[in-house]
C-alpha cells in the first residue's frame, strides 16, 4: 500500500543522509569490515578478534556525539580514520531515487534541509564523491548542534539553529530511535526508510510509516544518473 503524505500542508522537509540519500552499505562495511582490517594489520591478532573488540568498542558510545566523531575514533583507534574513509570512497553511492524525492521537494519550492549524526569531515568525504550540497538549503551536522539525533536536546537545539514549525516538517531517517526523538519533539510527519542498505533485506518499522525507498512517497520522473556525481 503506496503512503501518502499532505505536502500541502508541509513547509519543511528534513533528511538523513546516511541510509536515505546515501546506501548505508558504505558505512556498514566501513566500521564492520575496513576500520577492523586496518586495526588488525597493526595491532595483530586474528581479524575476527579486531571485529569483535572494535563492536565492542563502537557500542559504548553508541547514540552519542562521540559515535559520529571521526576525530575521537582516531585517537581512540590510533588510525588516520578521515584517511581511511577517503581510502574505501568507491562504496559510496546513492540510495535508489533519492534524487527524483529531492527534485520533486523543489519543484513544489519545498525548503530542504540535511539533517545528519555525520561528522563534518565524513560528508566533506562522501559530498566529495556525491555532491548533494546544491539540493539543499541548509546542513546541520549533530557536531554543531552539540547532541546526536537520538538525544532529545538535539531537537530543541536544532530550533533556534534551523527555525521551524514542528507540526509542518516532514523528517525520513532510517533509525527508529532517531524518529522516536523527532516525534518527542513534535515533528508532523515522520517516514521510516527500511531499505538503508543495498546488501541488507529491508526491515520495515511497525511503529512509523515505512517504505523501501525515500522517493516511493512521491511520484517522480527518473533523473540521469550522471547528475548525481560530484567526482
Amino acid at each position: 500500500m503506496k503512503i501518502h503524505f499532505p505536502w500541502e500542508e508541509i513547509d519543511h522537509i528534513f533528511l538523513d543522509m546516511d541510509g536515505v540519500l546515501l546506501d548505508k552499505y558504505f558505512d556498514d562495511y566501513f566500521w564492520g569490515e575496513f576500520v577492523p582490517a586496518q586495526w588488525q594489520q597493526k595491532n595483530g591478532g586474528t581479524l575476527e578478534q579486531a571485529r569483535a573488540k572494535l563492536l565492542a568498542t563502537y557500542k559504548k558510545v553508541e547514540n552519542t556525539l562521540a559515535w559520529c566523531n571521526l576525530d575521537y575514533w582516531s585517537e581512540q583507534l590510533q588510525l588516520d580514520i578521515p584517511a581511511l574513509k577517503c581510502e574505501a570512497r568507491e562504496f559510496i553511492n546513492l540510495r535508489p531515487k533519492a534524487l527524483n524525492f529531492l527534485n520533486a521537494m523543489r519543484e513544489m519550492d519545498k525548503p530542504v534541509s540535511l539533517v545528519t549524526n555525520a561528522h563534518p569531515k565524513t560528508l566533506a568525504v562522501k559530498m566529495d564523491k556525491i555532491d548533494l550540497r546544491p539540493w539543499f538549503d541548509h546542513i546541520i551536522s549533530a557536531e554543531e548542534v552539540g547532541w546526536a539525533k537520538e538525544q532529545p536536546p538535539f531537537w530543541k537545539v536544532l530550533q533556534g539553529i534551523l527555525p521551524h514549525r514542528p507540526e509542518r516538517t516532514f523528517f525520513a531517517d532510517d533509525t527508529e530511535k532517531v524518529l522516536h526523538a523527532a516525534k518527542g519533539a513534535g515533528i508532523g510527519h515522520l517516514l521510516h526508510i527500511a531499505g538503508a542498505s543495498s546488501r541488507l533485506s529491508p526491515r520495515f518499522s511497525p511503529l512509523f510509516p515505512s517504505v523501501t525507498a525515500l522517493g516511493e512517497v512521491i511520484e517522480v520522473v527518473d533523473l540521469p544518473l550522471k547528475a548525481t556525481s560530484a567526482g
